[in-house]
């Protein structure tokens, strides 16, 4: 996994709440276990006609979107079913950080949605509502929006706009790091080989 910078990118501002995995990647595409092809289905329903063109409408084909980095959505982002497959997709699009709103009672992300978008590097980033609010109106212009986003001092800037956000300190650490799940087990390599060659020896003997 690759090690998070602060980077500044174009945003793509998807005004819904309730987001769901089925939304994000429809179950046709989920006859693969590969972890490789999915950034085209992203938004596959809202994003081409019946007949398999664009459809001009839908955000993310407008021209300032294009090769947008920075996804905002509604409250509830990543709801539904637990597939990995809907964070692939929105890591192979090349969204790097992900934002959604929370009002106290209704999260900002599903659990498991922003669990794994940990495990495959893309930061979660929960703003107020009206934060949210505002980023919307300044996507409302006919050029790209852009953001400059800063895991280590947490924040995100746009404009003389700067947004403060908070991080669980292991996310942000894996995250710089470029950690993922295996890489953060295999820190304890010598202490697993050690374990394991003991426990070899104890059950050649019995």
């Amino acid at each position: 996994m690759e090690k998070f910078e602060t980077f500044t990118g174009t945003v793509c501002a998807v005004d819904r709440a309730n987001i769901d995995t089925d939304a994000l990647i429809p179950k046709e595409y989920l006859r693969s276990i590969k972890r490789t092809g999915f950034g085209h289905a992203l938004f596959s329903d809202w994003r081409y006609n019946a007949d398999g063109t664009d459809n001009s409408e839908f955000i993310l084909n407008q021209p300032k979107t294009q090769g947008a980095s920075i996804l905002i959505g509604r409250n509830n982002l990543g709801c539904g079913s637990s597939r990995e497959h809907a964070v692939w997709a929105v890591a192979q699009q090349g969204f790097k950080v992900v934002i959604a709103p929370t009002d106290g009672e209704i999260p900002a992300f599903a659990d498991i949605f922003r669990n794994n978008c940990v495990k495959n590097g893309i930061l979660t980033v929960q703003l107020s509502n009206e934060q949210v609010d505002q980023i919307f109106e300044m996507a409302m212009a006919d050029t790209p929006l852009k953001a400059t986003v800063n895991l280590e001092e947490q924040t995100l800037v746009i404009g003389d706009t700067r947004f403060a956000f908070e991080v669980d300190p292991a996310v942000k650490e894996k995250l710089l790091l470029g950690m993922d799940d295996i890489s953060e087990t295999l820190q304890h390599e010598n202490d697993i080989s050690a374990f394991e060659s003991i426990h070899c020896v104890q059950l050649a003997r019995t």
